[in-house]
């Protein structure tokens, strides 16, 4: 399941991507226009500007912006800035040890099977996608 923190991202890169690249967008005229509180924002912008995904500059004028085109995101990789492995079984998720019972496990195939489509559904879909 998708949280908050993960669907406000999103809302974040899409507003940005609206506004156009010409200058910093200052948080607080984001969480206005998307109607989230400015101090939760400031935890998800952060874990964004972390993974480059966004550029931030403090002070007057200061704000963030996207660190690419939109075209240039895609929604796997932002989702997985803030919700962690998308995978949907723990046996699944990348850099995990491999399962003693993975060779004699009667559901793997299918819990592959949906990861996969999740994953090329989420990493297949594009932030211009949303607007």
């Amino acid at each position: 399941m998708i949280s908050t923190k993960g669907r406000y991202a999103l809302r974040v890169m899409i507003d940005l991507a609206r506004e156009g690249s010409d200058g910093y967008i200052p948080l607080r005229d984001i969480a206005e226009r998307e109607n989230i509180s400015k101090k939760y924002l400031e935890i998800i912008v952060k874990e964004l500007v972390g993974a480059k995904l966004l550029t931030g500059v403090s002070g007057k004028g200061g704000g963030y912006k996207l660190s690419r085109a939109p075209e240039d995101y895609s929604v796997g990789e932002i989702l997985e800035v803030t919700e962690g492995s998308l995978a949907i079984v723990a046996c699944l998720a990348n850099g995990v040890e491999e399962c003693p019972r993975a060779d004699g496990c009667d559901t793997l195939p299918m819990w592959s099977e949906l990861n996969n489509i999740i994953h090329d559904y989420f990493f297949g879909k594009k932030l211009t996608d949303l607007l």
